[in-house]
């Protein structure tokens, strides 16, 4: 018979866990102002410097904020989540080697084009934020630096567009890690006006593909136009 290693965890992770799933079950609705550390001390029969470590690992988590470095932990709401603590897992995945770059790549590419196509569904499609962005990158002619922001915002705002959060949450963890290799790449083109011209007409030709209601043509322009973006990284 196969038995399961019994696995002693420190007090502060139980603690922490036991709260957390109190936060995502509704127990402890989002505003709401999370127990004292005396409180929670008596509530687990724990030592305070417990219950601290705890309260910090759920701030790590970005399930338990502060509005003022005085004021009591209160439970983060929907808006104030952060996709920090995801962004920073890719992060360390990349660098470790775990998850290369090509895949991190095409995560992006499924991402995006799932996006650009359902915001093609849509009925009545806003897609205000991306055409500024476009026209912002038609005003740049070679400071790579401010059109790496601005490709930022674009493709945000096509995210945005679909309407799904969810989409939305995972693309910023994902954009950040990978972004770092765009801007490398741009910085060391020896002229880079031919590029940021052609990069430029390809985010608006996804934004006419989107406007024109036609997802897949969508999907397809903006996958193209991010494996053309990585291309000198990926070699």
């Amino acid at each position: 018979m196969d038995f399961t290693e019994v696995v002693r965890r420190p007090a502060y992770e139980q603690v922490a866990e036991q709260l957390r799933e109190a936060i995502l079950s509704g127990s402890m609705p989002a505003g709401s102002e999370l127990p004292s550390e005396r409180e929670l001390t008596d509530s687990f029969g724990v030592a305070r410097t417990t219950v601290r470590e705890a309260l910090r690992a759920l701030q790590a988590q970005g399930l338990a904020i502060a509005d003022r470095p005085t004021s009591p932990l209160r439970v983060a709401r929907a808006a104030e989540l952060s996709a920090g603590p995801a962004r920073d897992a890719f992060v360390h995945l990349l660098r470790l080697g775990a998850a290369p770059l090509s895949d991190l790549v095409e995560l992006r590419c499924a991402l995006e084009g799932a996006a650009v196509g359902a915001a093609a569904r849509q009925r009545r499609v806003v897609l205000d934020d991306a055409r500024a962005e476009v026209e912002v990158m038609r005003g740049i002619t070679d400071d790579v630096e401010a059109f790496e922001e601005a490709d930022v915002r674009f493709h945000l705002a096509l995210v945005a567009a679909s309407g799904n959060e969810a989409l939305h949450l995972v693309m910023l963890a994902v954009r950040e890690p990978v972004g770092v290799h765009l801007l490398a790449s741009l910085r060391a083109l020896g002229d880079p006006v031919p590029v940021l011209r052609r990069l430029t007409r390809e985010h608006a030709k996804i934004v006419e593909a989107i406007e024109a209601h036609d997802g897949t043509l969508a999907a397809e322009r903006v996958a193209a136009h991010i494996r053309g973006l990585y291309k000198r990284s990926l070699g």
